[in-house]
């Protein structure tokens, strides 16, 4: 008899809970999309309330939509959206504020006070990431500044914070447990990867008390029940989205890397053991916990990847479905000299400049929106690129393939442009949805539906690899193009205040 996983992927936009069987087959998909919230420019906030409960309905529908009982479910795992913070009263299990998302740019003053009091080094060597809005602890900082009485409350424990993870385990436990794993506890930029422990000189800097933090714990092991009516399922992996993307495409060895194209692009590539330091503006970062053992991972982020596609879908009104970019793109045979840097809410690594913003430049007469939305697909891989090439140079050499997920690497035109704008070859898997495969997998480990890696190694296969077709010369001329055009962006939202 088979056994299965649900895996649980709260992400950005939506709420998708996913079953796989023990030979990784999906077995059923239920997804709700999940609202945004715009208070002001730069600011992104979401309801606590609707990440829970949009999570908590798909998850009920896709059982009973495959007709599987829940005591056939040997485990679930719960996947999330990272750095998004959430704090809410640990007696009634209502949110204080609305959750703050990883985009939201509105505590870059908090992190330029860090800066200012000479805590920039200490950020890098303890947390492996850098001073950013994007990360949780200011956030969590921002909230407690803002509600009344939050942070004396906070300190008694009344007052809880969670990332995504930590939220779902504790509404789905009815709040027995307050806990979060490894990798997204390196997210918060609270927490020492190298010890493994909440970091007191950033808890005492940003006025966090140490009571509201929860329990960080391995990515695999049995964390709590999920109580159901005929029987009660442990929650049994948990890791941050790129995290398990990574875990999901069995890159389980030093020198392995996965891209993921979704609301944004993370490129990450498994260090193993050893925490490198990146010496190219990429962030050191845990990549899995499995036990005592511990695996690091170099990261990039590109913030604005397939949200880029949306914008022109929502508010530019150039296409129906998102899908349609790809045919649009190949209706032309280059963008006619335009390039689209998507800084909407600044850029990422390797450029970390929360003052950045979007440009659309090398626009003429005859600029059609043809060239405007292939620009856009290809400031997608310009993007990765920059990662790709940061990367290589921390490690000291190419990497020799990517292995790529997410919902926009089902677009070959964007995954041909990507691998010859990187000169890399682009391995696409049969299963690309591998941030929930990997959730699955760790849940599967704990409750020994999976014996260990190998096994899991096994069941990975490749549906297509897309091998660089452009000239060097062409590559070059583009690639200078492009950083002409992210000059133009850079610090533009600091200069215009």
């Amino acid at each position: 008899m088979s056994r299965y996983l649900l895996a649980l992927d709260q992400g950005t936009t939506s709420s998708r809970a996913i079953l796989f069987d023990d030979c990784q087959h999906i077995v059923g998909v239920a997804q709700r999309e999940l609202g945004q919230i715009f208070p002001r420019e730069g600011w992104v906030e979401q309801n606590p309330v609707e990440i829970f409960s949009t999570q908590y309905a798909v998850m009920m529908e896709v059982l009973a939509a495959a007709g599987v009982p829940a005591r056939e479910i040997a485990g679930v795992g719960i996947v999330n959206q990272r750095e998004t913070t959430i704090l809410w009263d640990a007696a009634t299990g209502l949110p204080i504020y609305n959750a703050i998302v990883w985009q939201c740019r509105r505590t870059a003053p908090l992190v330029d006070a860090l800066i200012a009091q000479g805590l920039e080094g200490h950020i890098r060597e303890v947390t492996g990431l850098v001073p950013d809005a994007y990360f949780s602890a200011t956030k969590i900082k921002w909230i407690l500044d803002q509600v009344p009485g939050a942070r004396e409350r906070a300190a008694r424990g009344e007052v809880l914070f969670g990332t995504v993870d930590t939220w779902l385990a504790w509404k789905l436990t009815h709040g027995a447990v307050h806990v979060t794993d490894a990798t997204n506890a390196s997210r918060t930029m609270l927490y020492d990867i190298h010890r493994g422990d909440w970091d007191d000189t950033l808890l005492a800097a940003l006025d966090i008390p140490r009571a509201m933090l929860p329990t960080v714990c391995p990515s695999s092991m049995i964390y709590g029940e999920i109580a159901m009516p005929d029987a009660k399922i442990p929650i049994a992996g948990m890791a941050g989205d790129q995290q398990a993307a990574l875990f999901g495409q069995t890159c389980f060895q030093a020198g392995d890397a996965k891209n993921t194209y979704g609301t944004g692009c993370f490129l990450l590539m498994n260090t193993g053991t050893q925490a490198v330091r990146s010496e190219n503006g990429l962030l050191t970062t845990i990549a899995v916990q499995l036990g005592d053992q511990t695996q690091y991972a170099l990261e990039g982020s590109v913030f604005v990847g397939g949200a880029v596609i949306q914008w022109l879908r929502d508010e530019m009104r150039f296409f129906g479905e998102s899908r349609d970019a790809e045919y649009y793109a190949a209706k032309v045979p280059d963008t006619g000299g335009v390039y689209f840097v998507p800084a909407f809410t600044g850029l990422g690594a390797p450029h970390w400049d929360m003052y950045a913003r979007g440009c659309l430049i090398g626009l003429t007469r005859g600029t059609t929106r043809e060239h405007i939305i292939r620009a856009a697909q290809e400031a997608i891989a310009y993007q990765c690129n920059d990662l790709l090439s940061a990367m290589a140079r921390d490690c000291g050499q190419p990497l020799g393939a990517l292995k790529v997920d997410g919902g926009a690497s089902r677009d070959s035109f964007l995954m041909q442009f990507q691998a010859d704008i990187s000169a890399c070859p682009i391995h696409r898997p049969v299963i690309r949805e591998t941030t929930a495969l990997g959730a699955a997998y760790l849940a599967g480990l704990a409750t020994g539906v999976w014996k260990d890696r190998d096994e899991l190694r096994q069941l990975w296969q490749c549906e297509r690899v897309y091998t660089p077709q452009m000239d060097a010369a062409t590559r070059a001329q583009k690639l200078a193009g492009w950083d002409k055009a992210v000059g133009r962006s850079l610090g533009w939202a600091r200069t215009s205040q």
